[in-house]
């Protein structure tokens, strides 16, 4: 009897021991760079809009990395009300209005994605855009968390 090649599942525990999060992972994929292929998740789910790297007086953020910075610090307080963590992230959608501004600023995002989310790479995608709804943000990203049950 042969057993069928599978996705490999990596499962992230949650606090309580149950399985929050499984990461997609199919056999014989190079493993991707800070991001997952594919998630999986079970439980209350947390859905961010389009967040800005604005303060709390709406004042954004200089430059693209500064703005980076502060919409990933919006997005964890965004999942702390909702009773999530940056562990619970399911997607994340990027939309960038300078692909070469992301792609020459790689390695300091990872540094600040790190230090504000940890090391949980949910789904991602990338996208450029003409423009954003705030003439001058550079960055604005959507998040879903699902919170175990």
């Amino acid at each position: 009897m042969t057993v069928p090649n599978g996705p490999q599942l990596a499962t992230l525990p949650a606090e309580d021991g149950s399985s929050a999060v499984q990461i997609l992972q199919p056999s014989g994929w190079p493993l991707p760079k800070g991001y997952a292929n594919g998630v999986a998740a079970d439980g209350r789910i947390v859905v961010t809009g389009g967040v800005i790297g604005w303060d709390a007086e709406e004042r954004l953020a200089d430059g693209f990395v500064a703005q980076v910075r502060q919409t990933l610090a919006n997005i964890a307080a965004i999942l702390a009300e909702g009773g999530a963590r940056p562990e619970h992230l399911v997607r994340l959608t990027w939309y960038v209005v300078d692909m070469d501004e992301y792609l020459a600023n790689l390695k300091e995002l990872g540094r600040i994605y790190r230090e504000i989310l940890g090391a949980h790479y949910p789904a991602m995608a990338l996208v450029q855009v003409v423009r954003l709804v705030e003439k001058a943000a550079r960055v604005e990203i959507e998040a879903t968390a699902v919170i175990p049950r």
